[in-house]
């Protein structure tokens, strides 16, 4: 039984040495890290949001925008898994996960998503500023 633990290794891996001070550190309070952890770059005239979801389904993520926030939710339900034997050690996590993102400056009406090996990927359109038309007067 014991074979079946993970060795632990350290990767020196300033990211993973962090994020292990952090959870560390906050273990006793209600502060966490990220449900899961995102990359967003910018691409001329939009912004691309990259979400690391592994193990869900498409049906299973959630996107919704209200007053300029959006919000990404997914669902794993410890249900789904049970009955299929005795587990000897448990690492993932079943749960609801959730990040909102301010999306002001984004053309809300243009987003796209799509979702392929684990990675979910939005795509952001920048809004276009609206310049004030100018127009003549005509005096009678």
């Amino acid at each position: 039984m014991f074979g079946m633990l993970p060795f632990e290794r350290s990767d020196d891996n300033l990211f993973d040495t962090f994020d292990n001070f952090t959870r560390n550190f906050f273990r006793d309070s209600n502060t966490t890290l990220p449900a899961f952890r995102t990359d967003i770059r910018e691409e001329g005239d939009k912004y691309v949001l990259e979400a690391e979801l592994p193990g869900f389904d498409k049906g299973d993520i959630k996107l919704d925008v209200k007053d300029g926030i959006l919000t990404i939710s997914a669902e794993h339900s410890a249900e789904q898994k049970a009955g299929k034997g005795n587990y000897v050690r448990r690492e993932r996590r079943y749960g609801s996960f959730s990040r909102s993102f301010d999306i002001s400056g984004i053309d809300e009406a243009g987003i796209t998503a799509a979702y392929n090996n684990g990675i979910l990927e939005l795509n952001l359109p920048k809004s276009v500023p609206v310049v004030p038309e100018s127009r003549r007067i005509a005096i009678d």
